[in-house]
């Protein structure tokens, strides 16, 4: 008996089928059976199942001699099921890669419940991809099982048959099967989570619901949308004959009349000419189905009148968003004159030569090389006024409290810009903000450039999508200093930005705390064993994809394979952070305790103190982790497509920080057999490090305070570059 049964009803998708298919066929968990069901489709879908299910014995084919809808041809499939578990698939979908996995991890840890209910992701046909916006109920949900009444919020959820799977002999034992029509799910899922006494949550994307253009059943305008009303009277029904669920009712009262208000307020759902009888059919079935004492408030309250009500209260609605949309359009037209005024007054007055603004991240918080040098400031300069522009009051929530911040674009933060000489930042300010004369602008950088950036990303269409380069340009133009760790980063900002700016050979002041050995209460806050072995690995984005994200690696496969006495941490690039990449698998994988998700540390410095080693690809990460002098590995399974999309200004694999991997069984082998921290590891390691550690001593922070903002002298590392003049005298070296 396999663990899982697939039922995949097919019609009319043969663009799509081969790719539902594969990413059935193909998961890591192979214990299922696949049950394509032929809706009689006009297309090629019986000969591509037919082909299928000669080359894998998983897969058995019905033909159905007349096309009967989606829910009957998921009928047809369940009496040849002989799994455990139900997984209703529609057959222009796929599974996630290592989906099926996961749901059999959960039910297990959960011993079998009823229904799994389990996260999905839309994605569109132009490329993008978006993350179910309730998400995070699946996370409250926690770990245990529960019912509707302990946990209604689960209802909030998508109401449809594919974001679950059912244990088979649950199904069978409530005779639940699907009605003919359109919205053939309402009718399953509202009994079936009703009804079921254990419901478990996996806070993980399983499946990527197809958003297209055109051919999506629901987004055509058809007289079949009158069915929610036959649907919604049969979960009526199934309340009315269960006693113990009739203090659900008012709840399906509201919701149905929510979601028929939904269709109706849709263009492209029904046609003009029906709009007034789908109202009033609707009407009559919310007042039939109103339970006594349950007021009509809210959107379904509008059922309570006319269709002519109905028509004006919409035309009102539109109305005042209308004018509210041009109101705020003056309003912030009136408080950019304000603003502008406000800065123009504060232009008059003398820069404070004690102020310094510092901003990090495009302003989310206090990081990197602007934190360590605010930091360093207040401790050898507490003279200096030190002030942080953050993004929103949330981002200031999260400052110490002993810390000065102004909101961006605040009267604040106008006369703070104003009048302040030093601005330090790691990525370009605003546009709006003015350099005034005599105010000093110091460029830190995120890290040292291995991929492409500024005017190099001009031949690569994909990775500057969005991206204006000659805007960046132009912001570039305010800079003053441009520090760097070593002269790789020197030569690539000066060629990737051409702007008039001194390049500074400080180091990098985040990586001080590297060089110097600094403390780091990771391992501790994490639960992690003082015995263990680290290995971080800080996969970067992926340009060739347009959310940026690419499971290069199997996480829990990875953690198991460096077996007992070894912790898998990993951090994705911050602009994976709140987008789906998580919830692709880390997050459920971090709730079970398999690995470590440390993609919200504030400190990167802790993360890579607590770490053993590093593996990663092309993330610039591995040039501050090589200031500890510890093993990396680089996987770099698809530099091709990488280097082709983002482009690379050094090849890695040829002079990379250590061993270097092409395929997921390399990777373990090289851990498995210890050789990621032989001789040959060391060698190449003290090799990167004299190239890219050039500048970090261990006191850049100290020399951009008293040199930049302090004036006095000090030693520095080495030369000092301007752009389009010859080498001259360092001007952090002491006369």
């Amino acid at each position: 008996m396999p663990r899982f049964s697939l039922i995949v009803p097919c019609f009319k998708v043969q663009g799509f089928l081969r790719e539902c298919l594969d990413s059935v066929l193909l998961q890591s968990f192979s214990d299922l059976e696949l049950i394509a069901v032929d809706d009689r489709s006009p297309d090629g879908c019986g000969a591509i199942l037919d082909e299928y299910a000669a080359r894998d014995p998983r897969v058995r084919v019905l033909h159905l001699p007349e096309n009967v809808g989606l829910g009957r041809a998921r009928n047809a499939g369940m009496p040849h099921a002989t799994g455990d578990y139900l997984f209703f698939l529609d057959s222009d979908d796929t599974l996630t890669p290592g989906a099926l996995r996961a749901i059999a991890d959960r039910l297990a840890e959960a011993e079998d419940p009823d229904v799994l209910v389990f996260d999905y992701a839309r994605t569109y046909w132009w490329g993008g991809t978006r993350r179910n916006a309730l998400a995070e109920v699946l996370a409250e949900a926690g770990a245990g099982t529960f019912t509707v009444d302990a946990f209604p919020r689960v209802l909030d959820l998508l109401m449809v048959v594919w974001n679950k799977v059912y244990r088979r002999e649950f199904v069978a034992s409530e005779g639940f099967e699907f009605p003919p029509g359109y919205y053939e799910d309402t009718p399953w899922t509202f009994p079936a989570l009703l009804s079921a006494r254990r419901i478990a949550a996996l806070d993980r994307i399983c499946v990527n619901y197809r958003q297209r253009r055109q051919g999506n059943i629901l987004s055509t305008t058809s007289r079949k949308h009158f069915d929610i009303h036959d649907q919604y009277e049969r979960v009526f029904a199934f309340v009315e004959q269960r006693p113990e669920l009739a203090h659900w009712r008012p709840y399906l009262h509201r919701k149905m009349g929510e979601h028929c208000l939904d269709i109706l307020a849709k263009p492209d759902r029904l046609p003009p000419t029906d709009r007034a009888e789908f109202f009033r059919r609707t009407a009559t079935m919310f007042r039939a189905h109103r339970p006594e004492g349950t007021p009509a408030d809210g959107e379904a309250g509008l059922l309570e009148g006319s269709w002519t009500a109905y028509r004006i209260r919409r035309q009102a609605t539109r109305a005042g968003r209308e004018a509210a949309r041009q109101a705020g359009v003056v309003r912030e037209a009136a408080a950019a004159r304000v603003r502008s005024g406000w800065a123009a007054l504060h232009a008059h007055r003398p820069l404070d030569p004690e102020l310094v603004v510092y901003s990090a991240s495009s302003h989310r918080g206090m990081f990197g090389d602007p934190a360590a040098i605010h930091a360093k400031a207040r401790e050898i300069a507490p003279r200096l006024r030190g002030v942080w522009v953050v993004r929103d009051a949330e981002t200031a929530a999260r400052l110490p409290p002993d810390v000065e911040h102004v909101i961006v674009g605040s009267r604040r933060y106008l006369e703070v810009t104003a009048r302040a000489t030093f601005f330090v930042n790691d990525v370009n300010w605003p546009g709006a903000l003015v350099k005034r004369p005599g105010s000093v602008h110091i460029q830190t950088h995120q890290g040292t450039p291995l991929k492409y950036v500024g005017v190099d990303l001009l031949d690569k269409p994909g990775a500057r999508l969005g991206f204006d380069v000659p805007q960046m340009l132009r912001r570039a133009d305010r800079w003053d200093y441009s520090l760097v760790a070593n002269r790789h980063s020197e030569l690539v900002w000066e060629r990737a930005f051409p702007c008039h700016f001194t390049s500074l050979r400080t180091g990098s002041p985040r990586n001080d705390v590297l060089v110097n050995g600094g403390p780091s209460d990771f391992r501790e806050r994490h639960g992690i064993p003082t015995d263990h072995t680290v290995v971080l690995y800080a996969p970067t984005r992926r340009d060739y994809r347009r959310s940026g994200h690419v499971d290069r690696i199997d996480l829990a496969r990875f953690a198991a394979d460096l077996g007992e006495g070894h912790t898998l941490v990993v951090r994705l690039h911050p602009s994976l952070a709140q987008g789906p990449a998580r919830g692709m698998g880390l997050a459920e994988l971090a709730r079970r305790g398999i690995v470590v998700d440390a993609t919200d540390e504030p400190r990167l410095a802790d993360v890579l103190l607590a770490a053993d080693a590093l593996v990663t690809d092309y993330s610039s990460v591995m040039f501050d982790y090589a200031d500890l002098d510890r093993p990396i590995v680089v996987h770099a399974d698809d530099r091709p497509a990488f280097t082709a999309s983002r482009g690379a200004y050094l090849d890695i694999t040829a002079e990379p920080p250590g061993h270097v991997t092409r395929s997921y069984r390399e990777l373990t082998r090289l851990f498995a057999s210890g050789s990621w921290r032989d001789e040959e590891s060391a060698r190449l390691r003290a090799g990167f490090r004299a190239r890219f550690c050039e500048f970090d001593d261990g006191r850049a922070a100290e020399r951009v305070v008293r040199t930049l903002l302090l004036g006095e002298p000090m030693t520095g590392p080495g030369a000092v570059r301007i752009p389009g003049q010859a080498v001259g005298r360092d001007t952090l070296t002491s006369a």
